[in-house]
C-alpha cells in the first residue's frame, strides 16, 4: 500500500517528519530518494529537531554517515556517491543500533536495506510544492504511516 502527502513548504515536510518521530522506535529506518533539492534533508531536519537534537543537520555527503545524539541516536546517512559500492563501510550494522535511521538516496543500495523500512519518495511539482509517497513494508511501518497520516 501506498501513502501520498502534498507539502506546500518546507514547514508541511518538517511538520510530517516530527509526527514520524512522535511514533519512533529503536531501529526504525526511513529510506529517502528524490532529485537534488526535494526536501530530503529538510525532511531528515525535521526528525533530528523532534528528537531534541540541536546541531545544524547537513546532508553528509562527503563523510557518508553522521551520529547525533538525541532521545534516540539519529544515523543520518547520504549514500549517493557509494554508487552501491557498500563494502567496508558499515551501513548494516546502523540498522541493529537502536535508534533512527535516515538514508539519502536509499534507492542506490537497495540490495542491502532491511525488509522492514518505511521508503519515501519526494516529487517536485513546483518550488515549494512537493508530493511525497509513503511505501511502508513490514507491519510496523503500516501502522506508523496509519498513525500518522
Amino acid at each position: 500500500m501506498e501513502y501520498k502527502f502534498t507539502a506546500y513548504s518546507e514547514l508541511d515536510t518538517i511538520e510530517l517528519a516530527q509526527n514520524f518521530e512522535s511514533e519512533k522506535f529503536p531501529n526504525m529506518i526511513i529510506c529517502l530518494d528524490g532529485e537534488l533539492g526535494s526536501g530530503k534533508t529538510v525532511f531528515t531536519k525535521g526528525i533530528a529537531n523532534a528528537l531534541g537534537i540541536t546541531e545544524t543537520i547537513t546532508s553528509p555527503t562527503f563523510t557518508i554517515i553522521k551520529e547525533y545524539d538525541g532521545e534516540l541516536p539519529l544515523y543520518h546517512m547520504d549514500v549517493y556517491r557509494l554508487d552501491g559500492k557498500t563494502d567496508g563501510v558499515g551501513i548494516e550494522e546502523y540498522f541493529t543500533k537502536g535508534g533512527v535511521v535516515v538514508i539519502e538516496w536509499a534507492n542506490t543500495i537497495k540490495d542491502i536495506l532491511p525488509k522492514e523500512r518505511l521508503d519515501i519518495k519526494f516529487k517536485v511539482v513546483d518550488e515549494n510544492k512537493r508530493v511525497l509517497i509513503l511505501t511502508p513494508y513490514g507491519k510496523q511501518y503500516e501502522d506508523l504511516c496509519e498513525a500518522v497520516l
